[in-house]
């Protein structure tokens, strides 16, 4: 326990067979419960989890679901809630606790019955942490990149109430540039403007990192059930948080590869996937938070602009055209294009504005 709060480690595992004991071993004390979830894993990730389970004499600390809510005059939303989180397990990947008395075991081995990918498994740990009102989860991956050292540093902002989801951030580390491919360096830095703007959080960066934690109040916030499946879940879980309102903030930690990892991740198939998903979930937001739940005049700027601009691309090809052909440009379509383009413009640095102003109380610095 971290400030009398009970902290979970949620750790999703696929064939990480050379790498999972040495992170599970490594693991600080102050942990009350350790949530592996092996992703359909093909090599022998499950049989060494096992293994250090039955192994592990770390002193536990008996955590039990919370009683039933017993229905009154008052509490119909409440129930409706409780009935809501117990039938989300029928929307998640199927599963199996290895533990007979997980209350009582620190390690808790779920098998997903097939490989489902990383947003499914880590929605899946979130479950087992949400069911039992862990205060603090802490997720970190599998492969040892990611320094147990810095757990207490990420959820530290969790368990004294200064923010409700904390990230790592390794871009701001000062050997960011000499350890982290270039490759992946590039496509996080495109992935994390784009993310930006579809998230709402414009001061965040190092968007790819999923070294994180999360508040319990914020994590029964989002919707488990529709978390990206993929990669891309980091991405989508920001979303899904700014239009929960809940806030955030980032930690420095150290950049870690070439330590025997094994990553199936293929950045520059996973950038036109993920920005697809940013796409889509930038309006997403804006019409849930800015137009059904809270009117903003930026949801109107928004959607002005991206029509005026979408007008004026008939008027470019025009020009185009002509100019290719050696042709004079009507002084009225050159007028038109420049009116639509200039104003398109104008609208859309106006909304971002406002994006910026409306969410800059969710970062805490």
């Amino acid at each position: 326990m971290l400030n009398d709060k009970t902290i979970a480690c949620v750790i999703p595992a696929y064939n990480e067979e050379d790498q999972i004991g040495y992170v599970l071993n490594n693991l600080p004390d102050y942990i009350d419960k350790v949530i592996v979830v092996n992703d359909g894993s093909k090599d022998n990730t499950e049989k060494i989890v096992k293994e250090i389970i039955g192994k592990d004499k770390t002193e536990v600390i008996r955590i039990e679901k919370p009683q039933p809510i017993i229905p009154n005059h008052y509490n119909y939303a409440d129930i409706l809630l409780q009935e809501e989180q117990i039938q989300e397990v029928n929307y998640l990947p199927k599963f199996d606790i290895f533990n007979e008395k997980p209350e009582e075991d620190r390690i808790i081995l779920i098998n997903l019955l097939s490989n489902s990918g990383v947003g499914s498994a880590v929605a899946c740990g979130y479950k087992w942490g949400k069911d039992y009102n862990i205060d603090c989860i802490v997720k970190i991956d599998g492969d040892g990149q990611m320094d147990p050292a810095e757990i207490m540093s990420i959820c530290s902002p969790i368990v004294n109430g200064e923010a409700d989801y904390v990230k790592g951030n390794r871009l701001i580390h000062q050997t960011s540039r000499l350890v982290i491919p270039r490759v992946r360096y590039f496509g996080n830095s495109i992935l994390s403007i784009l993310t930006k703007i579809a998230s709402g959080y414009w001061y965040i960066s190092d968007t790819q990192t999923a070294f994180t934690a999360i508040s319990l109040d914020a994590l029964k916030s989002i919707n488990l059930v529709k978390l990206y499946k993929k990669y891309g879940y980091p991405n989508d879980i920001l979303v899904k948080l700014n239009i929960a309102g809940r806030s955030i903030k980032e930690v420095g930690i150290k950049p870690i590869y070439n330590v025997g990892e094994v990553s199936s991740m293929r950045i520059l198939k996973l950038i036109p996937r993920i920005s697809w998903l940013l796409f889509k979930s930038f309006f997403y937001r804006i019409w849930i938070k800015y137009f059904l739940r809270n009117f903003h005049p930026l949801f109107i700027l928004y959607h002005l602009s991206f029509i005026l601009i979408v007008i004026s691309i008939p008027y470019a090809v025009k020009i185009i055209r002509i100019a290719i052909e050696g042709g004079q440009v009507n002084p009225l379509t050159a007028l038109a294009f420049a009116f639509l383009v200039i104003s398109g413009f104008q609208f859309l640095l106006f909304a971002m504005w406002m994006d910026i102003q409306d969410n800059s109380g969710l970062y805490k610095s």
